[in-house]
């Protein structure tokens, strides 16, 4: 089946994202911030996490009255190189930009900054925050707790995010060193753009409860929700193919991602409360 496929330049797709985070109460500097991350993921390919999440994540969660479009950015905690944030549940872009701002201010002065980051939302790619302090010369690191979505190794149920740990470093070329990637072998945006293509994904992605592979994309993703499918973590199913190894790094950034700050983890992401949606929560280390 021939494929019908629209083209729209980088200009006018930011233009429009602008618009729509604008109309919905984000201030417009704010606005211009996130639609710069998403415009960002899609210049870099990652048709999963570019203009395709401005509906279903911010539009939809904004509209609900379970996001806030006016981003209040507290500093609840600063030593000299370390710094807790409080996002109280605003834009998570603008959260994390400000957060990764105020670590290369510290590394600059001392030679290494973290901040730690609570009470966030979806901040799109991760690696657009660790880009960031290349071009301060600097690395960057930077990682995030989400959802539940992966099965532990020798597990079936849904527990871990799909939780990226990035990294950005500068080089002697025109390009850095970039890593930018999930700890499971693939996240809910790639299946939603199978799914919007209607295919099939390829098996040893993602496992129902009895740990038998899923291909079926659409109702997969219903199937995340209530956790009757599961992603299965970096390395493959079980131990063989170093599916340990996925499950191991996934904790370490769910540990970062919550027990620096007092933020929320595992079943506390699930963004569901008596089974209506409600605020999901990602509590972002930088």
């Amino acid at each position: 089946m021939q494929e019908n496929i629209v083209w729209i330049d980088f200009e006018t797709i930011e233009r429009f994202m602008i618009d729509v985070f604008k109309g919905l109460g984000v201030p417009e500097e704010d606005a211009k911030i996130c639609a710069d991350v998403l415009v960002a993921a899609d210049k870099r390919g990652i048709d999963s996490h570019g203009i395709n999440r401005l509906k279903p994540i911010y539009y939809n969660r904004i509209k609900a009255g379970i996001q806030e479009p006016v981003t209040n950015f507290e500093i609840v905690r600063e030593g000299p190189t370390t710094a807790v944030v409080d996002g109280h549940n605003g834009m998570g872009m603008v959260i994390s930009k400000k957060s990764m701002e105020i670590a290369i201010k510290k590394a600059k002065k001392f030679g290494m900054g973290m901040v730690a980051v609570r009470n966030s939302t979806h901040y799109g790619i991760a690696g657009y925050y660790a880009l960031i302090a290349v071009e301060e010369g600097m690395i960057g690191i930077t990682g995030t707790n989400a959802r539940p979505s992966i099965a532990p190794t020798f597990g079936v149920e849904n527990m871990l995010g799909t939780n990226p740990l990035t990294f950005a470093m500068p080089t002697d070329e025109e390009f850095p060193f970039f890593m930018d990637c999930a700890t499971s072998v693939t996240q809910r945006g790639k299946i939603e753009v199978y799914a919007r293509e209607d295919k099939e994904i390829p098996e040893g992605w993602v496992i129902d409860h009895t740990g038998k592979a899923r291909t079926d994309s659409k109702q997969i993703l219903i199937d995340l929700k209530t956790g009757d499918a599961a992603l299965v973590p970096l390395g493959g199913i079980g131990e063989e193919t170093g599916g340990h190894k996925g499950y191991g790094y996934a904790t370490v950034v769910e540990i970062l991602s919550a027990a620096l700050q007092g933020g929320n983890f595992l079943k506390m992401l699930s963004g569901f409360k008596d089974r209506k949606e409600s605020l999901l929560i990602l509590d972002t280390f930088l």
